[in-house]
């Protein structure tokens, strides 16, 4: 792996150049140090930790999470952490090596305990879908995970974490609830989520609608002849009003659905990175008010075009 021969490279020889750099990562010495996969649980960190704990973001905004292949530089952003946490579920596949590269660091996975939804096609049929932190319930799950975990490396601030959870946890309530009710106003026949990945599964059930895709997870094979002809049959037969794609992935495929079905393409939709400060969503907040509004707007919209 490229990740091997890079973590290699950092060497015993820059080990205190590594250590200095790192303190740069974090605001406060004094408070604990906190490193998140990607940006998404970086920024649901950050509304549970408040004043008492600095968190980073070892992946960049924008990035694919899956295939991700970290550097020296990710070494740097986490190196000096207290505490690591990450998804889970089989969605950061380069992680394990990377910890063990850092060392004894203590971490948490944010996905224990939620309700899985198998992947149900490919080549991980079978497997969890990873990406949990779309569904409200899971958010809650996630952020209680994350209080946990916290409170356990930080207990003098324990009553902070828990505080800050729980007015987290009705933000993310008072944000989704209505939009889930106006997606609820959509006929049940034409409330389906047709995307490019099947990164959804959890807000599709969560908004009570059907899922179809394009390819069940980002791979080397996506936007194929074969996945492309199925979806337009199924968009087809099921009079599908609108089409969806995510922001990491080339959105030709979802297009060309649209234009072969006469499904309105709807735009696009965030799931895996949050972007940076000032784009359309640079908060976990944001990226599911976004996304659930473009939904709900694009399907409201197909329909009006039938």
């Amino acid at each position: 792996m490229k990740f091997e021969v890079q973590s290699v490279k950092v060497g015993l020889a820059g080990a205190v150049m590594l250590a200095a750099m790192s303190q740069a990562a974090f605001a406060d010495e004094n408070r604990m140090k906190v490193a998140t996969t990607f940006t998404v649980l970086a920024d649901m960190a950050r509304n549970v930790a408040g004043d008492a704990a600095d968190v980073v973001s070892i992946t960049k905004p924008g990035a694919e999470i899956h295939g991700y292949e970290p550097t020296p530089q990710d070494l740097v952003r986490a190196s000096d952490a207290d505490l690591i946490l990450w998804n889970g579920l089989n969605l950061e596949r380069w992680f394990e090596q990377f910890i063990r590269v850092l060392g004894d660091i203590p971490s948490a996975t944010l996905s224990d305990g939620i309700q899985e939804i198998p992947i149900a096609e490919g080549a991980y049929e079978g497997l969890p879908n990873p990406h949990a932190w779309m569904g409200l319930g899971n958010a809650q799950v996630y952020i209680d995970n994350i209080v946990a975990a916290f409170s356990a490396q930080d207990p003098a601030n324990a009553e902070v974490y828990a505080a800050n959870g729980a007015a987290y946890k009705q933000q993310l309530i008072d944000t989704l609830e209505p939009l889930r009710e106006q997606i609820a106003t959509i006929p049940e026949d034409q409330r389906w989520l047709v995307t490019c990945e099947g990164a959804f599964s959890y807000l599709a059930r969560d908004f009570d609608m059907k899922e179809l895709y394009l390819w069940p997870m980002n791979t080397s094979r996506m936007g194929t002849p074969q996945q492309v002809r199925a979806v337009i049959d199924g968009v087809t037969q099921h009079s599908v009003p609108t089409v969806f794609c995510e922001s990491t992935v080339n959105t030709a495929p979802a297009e060309q659905v649209a234009r072969d079905t006469g499904a309105l393409y709807g735009g696009v939709l965030y799931v895996d990175s949050l972007s940076q400060e000032g784009g359309p969503v640079p908060t976990y907040l944001d990226l599911l008010r976004v996304t659930s509004e473009t939904v709900a707007e694009g399907l409201t919209n197909g329909l009006n075009i039938q």
